[in-house]
């Protein structure tokens, strides 16, 4: 036996040990793993405050869906089809093609606008059901980003940095507050199949312990890969095996104080057990014929946005934080016509209603549903304008974000861009600014949940940040 002054250190535990004391954290997390509030090994301790949302469901449009045609309305834009781009309004950051484009002729919407609800929110008819719920949406119409690239502003939207390696806003989430429910993983990704669209390097914890790493449930067969037991091997037999391997960690443990050696065994007994709560959760079978009306026909359909909805609804239902569906292909540089109204047709109906779905089941009340892309694209045509075809290339410097549901104002739109829906006229709103208030309406403080690593204490926000308190409730 060695003595406790002689017991050999890695260079990681020293460090840890000199530093940030994380010996001493994780033993303090092994003897009270859940608080009040659900935070688990690895984790904080909970929300810095009362919370009004315990959980996020994140509707990601990979690709960016064209606000001008969807919800940023402005009239100009169908006066002036086909005339150029006053010199007067370019400026900002633009992608090399359009540097090297000689001509900049206006788009007009492609299907008309209407104001909706008693709110007389705006909105395109190519969102219809969409257009039923504006009472329900939050509506930011100045948010603006850093990158004009698709895979650096996807990266920065989630993590705050346009390189990857850092953590993605659900590691973030599950880091700072913990499990509610012991049988899933905290942060879980659902992907629409053939047009996935997300890098799974958006899923990453980066340098956060691994157990807040997000995981992908595919249709199909198995939702998670390598979950089921091999041939030959019995829930008895795997449940020997962890049991020994337990004993053979504690050990581990007990020599070196590595808190990553709990992280590890944390993540094989999640896994034995999400082999019963995965099955559960992703069968739809018992959903009553007017949910699957409600979500749209697509919903009996696995691996549809609008089967992913409805999963998402029923993850919420058992507290998982952090909810992220991927759905593809909103990068529409030429054919735009004929593109957009396929992408709107397969996420409207399913996006307003899992917002019904949960406020039908009081899930709304402490669920934030955020509806959105990566940045915008622009008022003026990418390449050639013909009279049936034409694109809008990437606009960092404008566009919409949607967002419903816990300590958020209903009803409201929020900022305004000028007439050609180019430049931010009124109450910017950067994504780090975006993320804050996401955050604050968890009860976390963004400036608070930090983690060192590397002489540096990071957070989701960098060193930026502002929460948008106009648009809480």
């Amino acid at each position: 036996m060695h003595d406790h002054h002689h017991k050999p250190l890695s260079r990681r535990d020293f460090l840890g040990k000199s530093t940030l004391g994380l010996g001493a954290i994780s033993l303090s997390s092994l003897i009270n793993p859940f608080s009040a509030y659900g935070s688990s090994i690895g984790s904080m301790t909970g929300p810095h405050f009362a919370p009004k949302a315990k959980r996020v469901i994140f509707l990601n449009m990979i690709g960016a869906p064209s606000q001008l045609d969807l919800f940023d309305y402005k009239p100009i834009l169908t006066k002036m089809h086909g005339v150029e781009l006053p010199g007067s309004v370019m400026g900002g950051r633009v992608t090399a093609t359009v540097a090297a484009q000689a001509s900049k002729p206006i788009v007009r919407p492609l299907y008309n606008f209407e104001q909706r609800g008693e709110s007389g929110m705006w909105m395109s008819d190519l969102m219809p059901y969409m257009g039923q719920i504006t009472d329900e949406l939050c509506m930011i119409n100045s948010m603006y980003t850093e990158s004009v690239q698709h895979e650096p502003a996807q990266m920065f939207t989630h993590t705050g940095s346009e390189i990857p390696g850092r953590p993605t806003m659900g590691s973030w989430i599950s880091y700072g507050l913990g499990s509610e429910n012991e049988n899933l993983p905290n942060y879980i990704a659902l992907m629409t199949k053939g047009n996935e669209g997300g890098s799974t390097r958006l899923l990453s914890s980066g340098f956060l312990p691994a157990e807040h790493q997000g995981v992908q449930f595919r249709s199909g067969k198995d939702p998670v890969l390598f979950l089921n037991n091999p041939p030959g091997v019995s829930e008895e037999i795997r449940r020997e095996q962890l049991d020994y391997l337990q004993k053979l960690q504690e050990k581990n443990f007990s020599t070196w104080e590595d808190p990553a050696i709990k992280a590890k065994m944390s993540q094989y007994e999640m896994a034995f057990r999400m082999q019963t709560s995965v099955p559960e959760v992703m069968n739809t079978e018992g959903e009553p014929d007017h949910i699957y009306e409600l979500y749209g026909e697509d919903s009996k359909k696995p691996g549809t946005f609008a089967s992913n909805c409805l999963l998402a609804r029923r993850l919420a239902e058992r507290g998982v934080r952090f909810i992220q569906l991927y759905h593809g292909d909103w990068d529409h540089h030429s054919n735009l016509p004929k593109l957009i109204p396929k992408r709107c047709k397969e996420v409207d109906q399913a996006s307003a209603a899992l917002i019904m779905d949960l406020k039908q089941r009081g899930l709304l009340e402490d669920t934030l549903v955020v509806w959105g892309g990566e940045f915008g694209r622009t008022s003026f045509s990418q390449g050639q304008l013909t009279k049936d075809n034409f694109g809008r290339d990437h606009h960092p410097d404008a566009y919409t974000m949607l967002m419903a549901g816990a300590g958020v104002k209903k009803g409201i739109t929020y900022g305004a861009t000028d007439d050609f829906g180019y430049h931010i006229t009124e109450n910017k709103v950067h994504v780090h600014d975006l993320n804050a208030t996401i955050l604050h309406l968890l009860g976390l403080d963004h400036e608070k949940l930090n983690y060192k690593y590397q002489g540096r204490r990071f957070r989701l926000t960098d060193v930026h940040g502002l929460v948008v308190k106009d648009i809480l409730s």
